[in-house]
């Protein structure tokens, strides 16, 4: 299989990365930073600005799959992107598409109406980083692509324990972490499971 991986410098994306080179895929990497990469003979990697159409065209183009690992930041870089990742996909006829998100977008179990972020069960008082996962996850389900966002609760960098609960839209009760390893491991694992299509999980130990 060959997959472009958004992200795959990041904390949970160079997981990603190492589990699909370990299991024989192809890989094309979008970064800023090359130098970020190591070099292998199964990486394409291409310097580039996932907001720039081109970019994120080049980087799709003759794959089966793709995986965002996009973080958030200040200018909503991650909303912005999907739009244009999302587009590509339908211009090379890619259906499948695992991303992570957070688990503020998870429904709330005390309050189902509302988003986690929304409600008393989340602690953060600064919001944005949900809202722009948010805005992400209402996009993707506006389509007709077949998509997966895994939602870690707190993420430390941790270590693989190869063990932990998941939910379907909602975060396992009582769910308080999950390393960083345990996280990149599952989602590289949804890439070929149906078991969490065109859903939110919600994942931690």
């Amino acid at each position: 299989m060959k997959i472009a991986i958004f992200g795959a410098s990041g904390r949970v994306g160079s997981v990603v990365l190492k589990n699909a080179l370990q299991y024989g895929h192809h890989v094309n990497v979008l970064v800023r930073n090359p130098q970020n990469i190591n070099q292998h003979q199964n990486v394409t990697i291409h310097k580039g600005d996932v907001l720039q159409k081109e970019d994120v065209e080049k980087v799709i183009e003759s794959c089966d799959a793709v995986i965002s690992c996009l973080g958030t930041d200040k200018n909503d870089t991650l909303s912005k992107s999907m739009p244009i990742i999302v587009e590509a996909m339908r211009k090379n006829h890619i259906e499948r598409i695992v991303t992570v998100g957070t688990a503020g977008i998870l429904q709330s179990r005390t309050s189902p109406r509302l988003y986690r972020f929304q409600s008393n069960e989340s602690r953060r008082k600064r919001t944005r980083a949900a809202e722009d996962h948010l805005k992400a996850f209402l996009i993707l389900q506006s389509t007709k692509l077949d998509w997966t966002i895994v939602c870690p609760t707190y993420l430390p960098d941790g270590t693989r324990k190869g063990g932990y609960r998941t939910g379907k839209d909602y975060l396992p009760e009582e769910g308080k972490s999950i390393s960083i390893y345990d996280t990149g491991d599952f989602v590289f694992s949804q890439l070929e499971s149906s078991s969490f299509l065109h859903s939110r999980v919600g994942i931690c130990y």
